[in-house]
């Protein structure tokens, strides 16, 4: 268990938090959310001590291991797995097969286990430090923004793992599915300050807009009671017979403080404009093929008719011809065989997040957005930076001082000013908060032409795709159904059953491929929820119990303060009833004790009980 309190930290004049305070209890999976640059960040690192809080402190058990993924790449070892066991502890030195399950886990091959760290990508490298710090088993799991470097099936993999995680996590992630599937409780840094509740972000936000429409109708109603009074005062101050009264109600108005109106939070608040477009059929991919190298073949004979209206997701691992897919419907680049035809009136927009190297850094937001399509008046244009939350002086900032998310907006921005009726989209919530993804889950869904989408967010898949290309094997296929329908109907080669040499499973395997669709979904929400009834009441009681500890320890305290002053004051009287109280202040911290300590057990006990039974269905789903 951590306890922060009174935390305060600003940044250049800015203050990020103010004053506050949390919990991290026990087992405890904390989502942590809020909108980008409003401290998420800073907070793990103030936990980590890699930053001093301006003022506040951090209370951490001694002993308490955590774990952080750090951004600095320094590999030693001069292989993957040798350099993911030295994420081990000490007593856990000889388990190199949970290295090589998480890393396997995280997209590494058997072959890559022997290659050095030097020889893979970025993205490879930083899941490696993922790794490290998933083996070290410690007290306290940090995660910031995770998956931002992995691929769908790694992601599906990240959540089965962090669900069965038996100690405490804290995760920021703007992966609104991941989150809810993954923590207990969800906690956001609003207005300055910490809100935590029990349960997923769709409770929190609730909660939270609940609170602030009760906040902002009283202070309507104490707004209009203060006119009352001030009219009143004004009407009879001169009249002598209602002095009193008047008096009255001037000290009633001193008494009462004025209630802020609270700050308008901007929102990324925008819509794709639509071109007319009156055909049935806008784009068709006939017999596609293109490779980098001629020994690697990425796409293979691809076909496909895209309708008007129509959502199409793409999906597969990184490295697979996902973004080179777009790219070729953009024009980017030339299929080597197979042809792209547009039906006349078609109007493609691409969004592709490379595009942030061609933004100009000395341009401001204003023109960079103004180039794309000049024709545009100046009062356009800054309507569509407010749109993308850049209002007022903030449309003159410079491309070159905004952060990858900034730009990220700039890129949509620039979609914006052009009237368009196909969008292509590679990735687009890359650099958003979960607040502006939600915003763009809507301005697409709400789009009235076609959408070609890769994404590695379920949410989007789930929320969308009417059809899939899927990028798996040795080239990419036409999936004709929705993400669901793809996950029921097998879904990723490497969840599914291994099949035999005649193409069927076996009988052993055919009825755990049946226990499998139909079951065990619903076998791990039924443990999940009854784990949550019985865990709950124990953690409610054992978090009262250590708040009774905590009040009687202050009054043991302060009764022993009472105990000096009345011995030094020789007040005969007063130490025997100070002693019994002594007396029973202890007892009550020992009974305390004792049943803390017996909860506890018992706590443990179920949760390893619950911990197998996740586990194997976990197994059972890994095995098919």
């Amino acid at each position: 268990m951590i306890y922060a309190e009174n935390l305060t930290k600003s940044f250049a004049g800015h203050t990020l938090f103010e004053n506050v305070s949390f919990k991290l209890n026990p087992r405890e999976r904390l989502g942590l959310v809020g909108r980008n640059g409003h401290g998420k960040t800073t907070l793990f690192r103030i936990i980590v001590g890699e930053e001093d809080p301006d003022s506040g402190c951090i209370h951490i058990p001694k002993n308490y291991r955590i774990g952080y993924v750090r951004q600095d790449l320094n590999f030693t070892e001069e292989t993957i797995l040798k350099e993911g066991m030295k994420g081990l502890s000490e007593h856990n030195r000889e388990q190199y097969w949970k290295v090589e399950q998480i890393l396997a886990g995280l997209g590494f091959s058997n072959k890559d286990m022997n290659r050095p760290p030097q020889h893979f990508s970025g993205g490879f490298q930083v899941r490696l430090n993922l790794a490290k710090v998933l083996v070290s088993d410690p007290d306290l799991l940090l995660l910031d923004e995770p998956t931002n470097y992995l691929d769908i099936t790694s992601i599906r993999w990240v959540k089965r793992y962090l669900q069965t995680w038996p100690r405490e996590l804290m995760l920021i992630t703007h992966d609104r599915s991941l989150m809810d599937a993954v923590v207990t409780h969800t906690m956001g840094i609003h207005r300055k300050k910490l809100r935590k509740v029990a349960g997923t972000t769709e409770k929190y936000y609730h909660q939270i807009a609940q609170e602030e429409e009760i906040y902002e109708k009283t202070r309507l109603k104490d707004e209009r009671r203060r006119k009352e009074v001030e009219q009143f005062v004004n009407r009879f101050r001169a009249k002598a017979r209602l002095a009193n009264l008047v008096q009255s109600r001037i000290k009633m108005i001193e008494k009462t403080a004025k209630v802020k109106k609270l700050e308008r939070i901007r929102k990324l608040d925008f819509s794709f404009i639509c071109a007319p477009f009156s055909g049935k059929y806008m784009l068709e991919v006939s017999e596609l093929s293109f490779f980098y190298h001629p020994e690697k073949q990425l796409i293979s004979r691809l076909s496909i008719s895209v309708k008007t209206g129509e959502r199409i997701g793409v999906i597969g691992k990184n490295g697979k011809g996902k973004t080179t897919l777009l790219r070729l419907i953009a024009g980017h680049i030339a299929p080597q065989e197979g042809t792209i035809t547009f039906r006349s009136g078609v109007i493609p927009g691409f969004f592709e997040q490379t595009n942030i190297q061609s933004l100009v850094n000395s341009r401001t937001v204003e023109e960079e957005i103004q180039f794309s399509n000049p024709s545009l008046n100046r009062q356009t244009v800054r309507s569509i930076c407010g749109s993308m939350m850049f209002s007022g002086d903030e449309a003159l900032k410079k491309i070159g001082v905004l952060s990858g998310g900034e730009k990220s907006r700039v890129l949509l921005g620039k979609l914006l000013v052009t009237p368009i009726n196909l969008l292509l989209l590679d990735e687009p919530t890359h650099h958003l908060d979960m607040d502006c993804c939600d915003a763009l889950l809507s301005a697409v869904d709400n789009f009235p032409g076609a959408v070609v989408i890769v994404t590695h967010n379920e949410m989007f898949l789930h929320a969308l795709a009417e059809r899939l290309i899927v990028f798996e094997s040795d080239t990419p296929y036409v999936f004709d159904g929705s993400y669901q329908r793809f996950l029921e109907k097998g879904g990723w080669q490497i969840e599914r059953q291994v099949r035999g040499p005649n193409g069927k499973a076996s009988a052993e395997v055919q009825h755990r491929s049946r226990l499998t669709k139909k079951e065990l979904r619903k076998r791990r929400s039924e443990i999940i929820s009854h784990r949550a009834k019985v865990l709950q009441p124990i953690e409610r009681r054992i978090e009262q119990i250590e708040n009774d500890i905590e009040m009687q320890e202050k009054s043991l305290h302060e009764l022993n303060k009472a105990m000096q002053l009345a011995a030094q004051s020789q007040d005969g009287k007063r130490i025997p009833e100070i002693s019994q109280s002594i007396h029973h202040c202890q007892s009550a911290i020992d009974r305390y004790f004792q049943e803390l300590e017996t909860l506890t057990e018992d706590l443990e006990k179920q949760q390893r009980l619950f911990e197998k039974k996740l586990l194997e269905i976990n197994r059972m789903e890994d095995a098919l």
